[in-house]
């Protein structure tokens, strides 16, 4: 049997497969997640990873033996797993999923009832435990769990269609990358039900991704989708990542819309409908999110980066909205869990409404420049980043300690933060134009590499 503990992360499980994590290993993890958590009944599904089936089965059959009866979902992208977990009776839902990560990997994503994310602080350390440990977890139930099979794919997608007024929905032309992962599993289905004319990059479920790795936060993965947006004079472009959850947006022109970007259009569009609701943002999102919240007479908080801290957040605020630098956006009505093709229709409903090309809403919320995340390699995370406050906090208008130190000035501000699972330090800096910008990223690069770290490219 094969666990590595180092698989187990605050938000879900990630292991190369084979060699962090094998069949048998799966087998007790399940049996150490019905220590846990006790479900009676469990939704379980699958993305199109080479070892998702093997994987999946062995789950299955684990769960069947403890006495649990279990739903088959089969192939689900993670926003669909939200959606099965909000919809249906099931205490549990998990899907065999490594999210963007390279076709060696695979791993599992989960929820309670309700879309209620299991994190560290909630079950996942405590499933790490028992799954290294000696103990023996066979039970012997009273009888054999039930399996029966469900496929959500309809119910699915009329509850996307709740999200937009096909009516106002202009007949787009689009380009959509799914990289081979599981948007392409679902897209079609809605693509029926849309006015657009899409041309697909990579439909086909292969997790040896042949293409590209589909993760779209690095730019090479959107090349693909850029050119052909050019080359066809499409509207927009829209690239997925591996278990459907995240998108990134490309306008007309081939640019990329940012988190800040688009969390700032789909706020406007939610408080159009909703007036005077409550939107989140995370800490990382730069400002003309609360500026466009204020304008459209929304209340804003500004929150902690991370799923299950985010979902926490928004049913403690009752957020309708919540967007993330990094591509995930969440909403109230669906069950307060990301979904990224949600997002994109709703960005898609607004051009449809103002009647302006994306390229136009683009330069209407390209206020400020911002950096891409800079990750460094630092072996004292805490030091460095007191060193920093140090060192800036005299000068500064403002400093706070939501997630890392943010540290604000008259023209520009910046973050760095710690990494949840990796020894980084990550560093996001916002001006209020390109040369301060392209200045003061130098400026704390040379800073964070001073005090010991290393960039990590």
């Amino acid at each position: 049997m094969i666990i590595n503990p180092s698989i187990f992360r605050d938000y879900d499980i990630r292991a190369v497969a084979g060699k962090e994590l094998d069949e048998e290993g799966v087998a007790k993890i399940a049996k150490a997640i019905f220590q846990v958590f006790k479900p009676k009944s469990i939704q379980v599904g699958h993305d199109m990873r080479i070892t998702s089936p093997a994987y999946h089965k062995v789950f299955v059959e684990t769960m069947l033996n403890l006495g649990v009866d279990v739903t088959d979902l089969g192939l689900v992208s993670t926003d669909m797993l939200y959606f099965a977990s909000g919809t249906y009776p099931e205490d549990f839902a998990l899907t065999i999923s490594a999210s963007h990560n390279p076709p060696e990997y695979n791993g599992m994503k989960m929820v309670k009832k309700g879309a209620i994310a299991v994190s560290g602080d909630s079950g996942i350390y405590q499933i790490r435990d028992l799954a290294i440990s000696d103990k023996n977890l066979d039970i012997t139930p009273v009888a054999r769990g039930n399996l029966t099979q469900r496929n959500i794919m309809t119910d699915w997608i009329n509850h996307l269609l709740t999200f937009v007024d096909l009516k106002v929905m202009k007949p787009f032309r689009v380009v959509s990358d799914t990289g081979n992962g599981m948007a392409g599993y679902f897209m079609p289905a809605l693509e029926e039900k849309l006015p657009w004319d899409v041309s697909h990059l990579f439909y086909e479920l292969d997790g040896t991704f042949p293409n590209h790795v589909p993760s779209p936060i690095e730019e090479k993965n959107r090349l693909d989708c850029i050119n052909k947006v050019k080359d066809t004079e499409a509207d927009f472009g829209i690239v997925f990542d591996g278990d459907g959850d995240r998108v990134f947006m490309i306008d007309e022109k081939g640019r990329t819309l940012t988190g800040t970007i688009m969390t700032a259009m789909i706020a406007e569009n939610i408080l159009q409908k909703n007036p005077g609701s409550t939107i989140l943002y995370n800490a990382i999102v730069g400002r003309i999110v609360p500026e466009i919240i204020k304008k459209y007479r929304g209340r804003s908080e500004r929150v902690r980066v991370g799923h299950t801290l985010i979902k926490e957040a928004m049913r403690r605020t009752n957020a309708e909205f919540c967007g993330e630098h990094s591509g995930h956006y969440y909403f109230k009505q669906n069950f307060f869990a990301d979904s990224a093709i949600i997002a994109a229709l709703l960005v898609a409903e607004l051009m449809s409404a103002k009647n302006k090309k994306l390229s136009e809403l683009y330069d209407e919320y390209d206020k400020y420049k911002s950096s891409e995340e800079i990750n460094f390699e630092v072996k004292d995370k805490e030091a460095v980043m007191k060193k920093i406050e140090q060192e800036y906090k005299s000068s500064a208008v403002s400093v706070d300690w939501l997630d890392g130190v943010s540290i604000w000035f008259k023209g520009y501000w910046f973050n760095v933060r710690p990494s949840n699972t990796e020894p980084l330090l990550r560093l996001n800096v916002e001006a209020d134009n390109s040369f301060l910008l392209e200045e003061k990223i130098k400026e704390l690069v040379d800073k964070i590499e001073s005090l010991g770290g290393k960039e990590k490219i």
